[in-house]
């Protein structure tokens, strides 16, 4: 006698192997127990024990489930695949910006020269606020080499006046130099939007 389980495993083995036969075809058991026929095996359990069949029926190869770290190391290549695929998607989107927004170099230029206007404005400022609070912290401490000198004491006030002036300075230097990294970046992304630009009319020209 046949056992009833083995004969409905194979006639689901069977109509799965029927219904494409040059499919490979997987085993796999899920959480429950449960054993499973399909073309692909599901992503949660792609990291369980599995048979592949050839299109004949045979078993072709035996899946074994993955140490911790073959399987960190399965994780990380599909991270870096995924990433690949999601820049490639991001760099397609960027060009048909480019060609959709510019119709020539020139205005690449022109629209780094509106980007960079307000950024040069700031810069203008935080040159002039700076030499400003550094005048001031000069003249503080001037006055506080003149009462060391003169071997008088420092007031308290005179200290506290010259520790606001020091940091003054230094949050406009530091205001100064992001605006100046800035207005680099700027001038480093529309050059390299230019150059893309010109790839990308060229290859056109090509085509």
């Amino acid at each position: 006698m046949f056992n009833a389980k083995w004969l409905g495993a194979g006639l689901v083995l069977c109509g799965a192997l029927c219904t494409n036969a040059e499919a490979k075809l997987y085993k796999w058991v899920d959480d429950n127990g449960t054993t499973h026929y399909g073309e692909t095996i599901p992503p949660e359990y792609a990291n369980k024990d599995a048979t592949r069949f050839s299109d004949k029926g045979r078993v072709e190869k035996r899946i074994e489930k993955l140490t911790p770290e073959e399987q960190r190391a399965r994780d990380a290549e599909t991270a870096k695949k995924n990433a690949t695929q999601q820049a490639a998607i991001e760099a397609r989107r960027r060009d048909t910006a480019l060609l959709s927004t510019f119709s020539n170099e020139n205005e690449i230029d022109l629209a780094r020269d509106r980007g960079l206007q307000q950024i040069e404005a700031r810069l203008k400022s935080f040159g002039t606020m700076l030499k400003s609070a550094q005048d001031s912290l000069d003249a503080l401490h001037k006055e506080q080499d003149g009462l060391v000198k003169q071997n008088k004491p420092i007031p308290k006030s005179l200290l506290e006046d010259i520790d606001e002036g020091e940091a003054r300075v230094a949050k406009l230097q530091k205001d100064l130099g992001q605006n100046e990294q800035e207005s680099a970046n700027v001038k480093a992304r529309f050059e390299a939007d230019k150059l893309r630009y010109r790839e990308l009319k060229g290859s056109t020209a090509k085509q």
